[in-house]
């Protein structure tokens, strides 16, 4: 296998789960949470900034000042014209390109699909799901109100877009983008990550 597998999802459909099941059935490394350590060892930033900031996008002057316009790199120096924000970007866009060369691996979101697009061998993949499986998912694995879950879910997923669409020329969600988009609402986990398998292994045959 040579491919990177990249995988962007709707919050709640499973596309975490999916990820880390496709990489154990292709036998290859799964990075979601792990990529921020490495661009945060990489980079020198505190990792807890990078959780923070975690596929979050935000262009309020007052924002970045608060949370530190002006970070200090690993060697020191001073970047007083670039916000934290888009310094930890440049971080994890560092850490998944090398995270790349290292060899076919499995990538969740973090805009992984438009910075590996042009110099490695990927395939895109796009889950989403329909709302009423997305609550239950959530419900289950968060204490929050059950009145509250679907404003949860679309906010997740507008942040999501926002930070996709402010970093990269493209927009999230849009089947175009994409090698394959499927709604595990209607196969389920396991079926979802067999389809991809099967997906992928057709990719490498070409």
């Amino acid at each position: 296998m040579k491919s990177i597998i990249t995988i962007s999802r709707e919050f709640g459909s499973g596309g975490k789960e999916i990820g880390m099941k496709l990489a154990e059935k292709l036998g290859v490394p799964f990075y979601d949470k792990k990529l921020l350590e490495e661009a945060a060892k990489q980079s020198g930033i505190c990792e807890d900034l990078f959780h923070k900031h975690d596929e979050t996008y935000t262009s309020s002057l007052l924002y970045s000042l608060v949370m530190g316009a002006y970070p200090v790199s690993s060697d020191g120096k001073l970047y007083p014209d670039m916000p934290l924000n888009h310094k930890i970007f440049l971080a994890q866009f560092d850490a998944i390109k090398s995270i790349a060369e290292k060899g076919p691996c499995v990538i969740i979101g973090r805009c992984a699909d438009y910075v590996l697009a042009d110099n490695y061998k990927t395939v895109d993949f796009f889950i989403f799901g329909d709302m009423p499986e997305k609550k239950k998912r959530i419900l289950e694995r968060y204490d929050i109100e059950k009145t509250k879950v679907e404003d949860f879910i679309k906010k997740t997923d507008k942040r999501r877009a926002s930070y996709y669409n402010y970093y990269s020329d493209r927009k999230w969600g849009v089947a175009t983008h994409y090698d394959l988009c499927v709604n595990s609402s209607e196969l389920g986990i396991d079926k979802t990550v067999d389809l991809l398998y099967n997906y992928v292994m057709l990719y490498e045959q070409e």
